[in-house]
């Protein structure tokens, strides 16, 4: 199996700020863990490209991308959301970060690689279609989908995501379009607030309560994801990957630990072996304590080579 990793020097610059949490010492951590572990030298490594503005456009309002451009500053940071800042750097990262997935899908439909994991950051399932919230400014799964649809002809594409908050965003651009099954786990009542109500028939929101651990997500998982991704059937699966729902991570009351998603990563290579010729393409979202984290990921990738 192949396993590429996309990322890309300009996603460390992208800074908001010493105390905030979603810091570019988050990919030094997961790069540091990959050289300690080996796991480096079992990756195809990849720069990331620039997403361009007509990229963005599948899945972002034409004004919404003229203003996130707009307000990228020369210098200093500037506030574009009570928790989301962009600093000079902010605007290449997240166009680096978006260009990720969307070159991972090109990979793995080109067969280029069997599985991508794109080291990236902003992250992207909070950003709206007209809408950047929870650090993040442009929906890289979302967009990666898009980009499975319209230049490689697929017509199922499932998104997954197992962050601790829930893919808001991802919801939003996606909700009723039939060729895209979102399928989420988070926690509630937590930041976004969203997620607990009635959703689009393509969506399928599994939410947990705080103090849930291993054995409630994988219930979850087995109980609302995995029948639904079986019967979609879908030609290429794509992860947000949060790790704040680890027990360490101190963002949020769920207590995942290294092996739960070690655990949902072979469950997703199964379906995707099934329906997808072992296409996924997994994208870094949250977790916010640097060794879980770092931890995670490895567990993630040792996961996609069959560990």
């Amino acid at each position: 199996m192949t396993l590429a990793y996309i990322s890309h020097p300009q996603c460390l610059l992208h800074d908001m700020g010493h105390h905030h949490p979603e810091q570019p010492a988050r990919l030094s951590a997961i790069n540091d863990r990959l050289i300690a572990s080996g796991l480096d030298m079992a990756l195809h490594q990849y720069d990331a490209p620039l997403a361009t503005r007509e990229q963005l456009a599948m899945a972002h309002d034409e004004d919404y991308i003229d203003s996130i451009f707009a307000q990228s500053p020369d210098e200093g940071v500037v506030w574009v959301d009570g928790d989301t800042a962009m600093n000079a750097h902010s605007l290449q990262a997240a166009l680096r970060a978006a260009g990720a997935v969307m070159m991972g899908v090109d990979l793995v439909m080109q067969d280029e690689a069997s599985t991508v994991f794109c080291g990236v950051r902003p992250p992207g399932h909070h950003a709206e279609r007209d809408k950047a919230m929870g650090f993040c400014f442009f929906n890289n799964v979302a967009l990666g989908a898009h980009q499975a649809l319209r230049w490689h002809g697929l017509n199922r594409v499932a998104i997954v995501d197992f962050d601790v908050h829930h893919g808001n965003g991802t919801e939003h651009i996606v909700a009723g379009d039939p060729r895209i099954l979102f399928c989420s786990t988070f926690q509630h009542p937590f930041y976004p607030n969203s997620g607990a109500g009635p959703c689009a028939d393509n969506v399928v929101n599994a939410p947990l309560a705080a103090g849930a651990g291993g054995a409630q997500f994988r219930e979850a998982v087995e109980q609302f994801w995995l029948p639904r991704l079986e019967a979609f059937a879908p030609q290429l699966i794509i992860v947000s990957a949060g790790f704040d729902a680890h027990q360490a991570d101190d963002m949020a009351g769920l207590n995942l630990v290294d092996s739960d998603y070690a655990w949902v990563t072979r469950r997703l290579c199964a379906q995707a072996e099934r329906s997808a010729g072992g296409r996924i393409v997994s994208s870094l979202e949250g977790g916010y304590d640097l060794h879980a984290l770092a931890r995670s990921v490895e567990a993630h990738l040792k996961a996609f080579l069959g560990d």
